[in-house]
Parts: C-alpha cells; sequence; structure tokens
C-alpha cells in the first residue's frame, strides 16, 4: 500500500513536470507582444510621433530613381524664403477666391509629384493637417519692383558639415517646429538634391539624428536687476 501511494506521488509529480515543461516551451516559441490595457494606445510625443507621417512612401523613395533634370537644389530653396526658417513663399500664381488655402493646396503638396504646367516636383508639405496656409505662405508678386537692401539672410546651414565626429550621423541644424516629417523634405524627388537622405527606408530618423539646439544665439545668463 505504501509504495504504491509513493508510485503514484511520483507519478503525479512527473506528469505535473511534463506539463509545465511543455508550456514553457511553447510560450518560449511565441513572439514577444506589449499588452495595452483597456484597448488604449500609448500616448506619443508630438515630435516624434511626426517622424512616422509618411512612413508608408519609405521604400517607394528608396527604390525611386533621381530625376536630375527635374531635382531642386538647396540655393532655389533658400531663395524662396525671406531667411533660414522662415515659411516658403508661392512662387506660381493662386487663384484669387479668397479662400486660405486648405484643400485647394493640398491636392498638390500633401504627398507631391510632377507638375508638367511647372515642369517641376511639388514639394511636399511636413505639416499637411494645418490648412490655414495662406496665414504663413505668401504669393511672389513681384521678384524685380523691389531693389536690393541691406538684409540679411542671416547664416544658412551647411549640409553635412554638423556632424559631431567624422562620420557619425549628422545633427539635425534647424528646429523641428511642423517640420516634423523627415521624409517630406529629405527623401522623394521634390527634395533638394544636397539634403536628400540615401536612406529613406530608415524612418525612425531621430534614433540617430539629434536636434542641434544651439542654432540660436547664447545671450549668456539673464539676470534681471530690481527695480528698488
Amino acid at each position: 500500500m505504501k509504495k504504491t501511494v509513493i508510485i503514484s506521488l511520483f507519478l503525479v509529480l512527473l506528469l505535473a513536470f511534463i506539463a509545465v515543461w511543455n508550456y514553457s516551451y511553447q510560450s518560449g516559441l511565441e513572439e514577444a507582444y506589449i499588452p495595452l490595457t483597456n484597448g488604449k494606445s500609448i500616448p506619443s510625443i508630438r515630435a516624434e510621433k511626426g517622424v512616422f507621417e509618411r512612413s508608408e512612401f519609405a521604400l517607394d523613395f528608396e527604390a525611386m530613381p533621381d530625376d536630375k533634370q527635374h531635382q531642386r537644389t538647396l540655393k532655389t530653396y533658400y531663395n524662396n524664403r525671406a531667411f533660414h526658417g522662415a515659411p516658403p513663399s508661392i512662387p506660381h500664381p493662386t487663384k484669387e477666391d479668397g479662400t486660405i488655402g486648405g484643400k485647394r493646396c493640398l491636392q498638390c503638396h500633401q504627398n507631391g509629384g510632377f507638375v508638367p504646367k511647372f515642369n517641376a516636383y511639388t514639394p511636399v508639405t511636413p505639416h499637411p493637417e494645418m490648412i490655414n496656409c495662406r496665414q504663413c505662405h505668401v504669393a511672389q508678386n513681384t521678384m524685380t519692383t523691389f531693389k536690393q537692401t541691406a538684409f540679411r539672410k542671416g547664416t544658412i546651414p551647411k549640409a553635412g558639415e554638423n556632424s559631431a565626429l567624422e562620420g557619425s550621423p549628422p545633427v539635425i541644424p534647424h528646429q523641428i517646429q511642423m517640420r516634423e516629417s523627415c521624409l517630406s523634405c529629405h527623401a522623394g524627388p521634390s527634395a533638394p538634391k544636397e539634403i536628400r537622405v540615401s536612406h529613406p527606408e530608415r524612418i525612425n530618423c531621430r534614433q540617430c539624428h539629434v536636434v542641434n539646439n544651439k542654432e540660436v544665439i547664447d545671450i549668456g545668463v539673464f539676470i534681471r536687476k530690481n527695480e528698488n
């Protein structure tokens, strides 16, 4: 009787061991995942979220050949701005219908593409959610009315010369407010050739490229004097 109890206990422990080992083995074959509680998604930082906004086109950009006949340059990119960091002006005629932009502008500037009328590729806006386009972008009525003045546009950052070390990823030489979508300006046929990225399929840009926060002039330590 005693032997029967011991053998039965041994068999129960053996079966339990086999069951636990099999469950552990099968669990190890499953892919890892992060469970979301209550069906709520994890909130993302606005500046980080924008990096992935055009990620669905990344592979298209990677396989897209260069159209050297119609590519833009940094010179034309900056000539269309009053100063470094300013919104670009509208270099083509606009329909004066009293609108402020909206869907009319996004028809061409949301995803880009070649426009035979202007024989050029349409620049892609990095902030298509802001539909009051002409609140910031004004039309170029003339290029010859005004004479050249002493106004200075400021120092324009040079492409590829701001790396921390030789061969390291260059830092982002501009502020990213309303320019969080990197692929809008740095990939595709409308991107200026000097800043067109060679690896658009690596969509997590800010994993390697960090913002240069020293773009502004250092004014030193601010001390406010008491009036008394």
